[in-house]
């Protein structure tokens, strides 16, 4: 079969469900996939086809698309950086806001002198996305990256394999931790922040197949994570060193106080692509 013909049934498959563009989108990363095809090469091979046991696979792929399930974890793996990740059930699929907040600290760390070898702490690393993508690209830092779940921390470890770069993984509960036993020139968490009170926000790719456990705080205290990463950061943090969060895009200001009153300096709100509240940098 022609795969251009077959991507017709797909969109008829598909179209009450996601609108064109995101068919379109799942349709190129599939071909990718199984045939190590990109657009340009389908542009160029308008007749390219697939035989049987392919039309299988696409089969299986789309069946698992019809029950909304992320095409991240039917094909267990994204890019994030510029980087392939290995994704599962066990591990938060990695968002462009986080690669903002990646490029962000890049961006500014390579600004600077290098006077030192930097050492870097990821706080909640869960596919490793953060921890993984500086590494790659700040060679002169030691990288360090705690997690609560050991299933995503197992995926963490081959992601560095695959991506062959080393970091310290840690398992240990950030919020049962007193004192992280040494001192780090920069500290970055993307905590879980969504509020119980915002999950009929969340769609329900996320909320059916997303681990909840790096996804929600409870209404009552949406901060938990931050008072408890900023009043360690307080301990071991070196002298101006960074604390870098991505952040909930409406608790901006309550977590901008919550950072005043710890006695952090030069804090900035940042905003993402979308112009939402998304990321804070502050200094000890």
């Amino acid at each position: 079969m022609i795969l251009k013909e077959y991507k017709l049934h797909i969109i008829n498959e598909l179209e009450s469900i996601f609108d064109l563009q995101e068919i379109e989108s799942f349709f190129y990363i599939i071909t990718e996939f199984l045939h190590q095809k990109k657009r340009i090469d389908l542009a160029l091979e308008p007749n390219f086809s697939i035989n049987a046991i392919e039309v299988e696979k696409w089969n299986a792929i789309i069946a698992q698309l019809k029950q909304e399930k992320p095409i991240q974890y039917i094909l267990g793996e994204t890019e994030f950086y510029g980087l392939r990740f290995l994704v599962n059930e066990n591990t938060l699929i990695p968002r462009p806001e986080t690669e903002e907040l990646v490029d962000l600290i890049i961006n500014r760390q390579k600004a600077k002198v290098k006077s030192k070898k930097l050492k870097i702490l990821d706080v909640g690393t869960g596919s490793g996305c953060i921890a993984i993508s500086l590494v790659k690209n700040l060679p002169e830092a030691k990288i360090f990256a705690l997690d609560v779940s050991e299933k995503a921390l197992e995926t963490a470890k081959m992601n560095a394999e695959i991506n062959k770069v080393e970091v310290e993984f840690l398992h240990q509960s950030i919020l049962e931790t007193e004192d992280l036993k040494q001192q780090f020139d920069i500290i970055v968490s993307n905590p879980p922040y969504v509020r119980n009170l915002e999950k009929e926000e969340i769609k329900k790719n996320v909320l059916e197949y997303e681990p909840h456990l790096a996804l929600f705080v409870e209404d009552n205290d949406p901060l938990i994570f931050y008072r408890k990463i900023a009043q360690l950061a307080q301990k071991n943090l070196s002298e101006n060193g960074k604390l870098y969060f991505e952040i909930n895009q409406y608790l901006g200001k309550e977590t901008v106080d919550l950072l005043e009153s710890l006695g952090f300096q030069n804090i900035e709100l940042i905003k993402d692509v979308y112009g939402n509240d998304r990321m804070i940098q502050c200094t000890s």
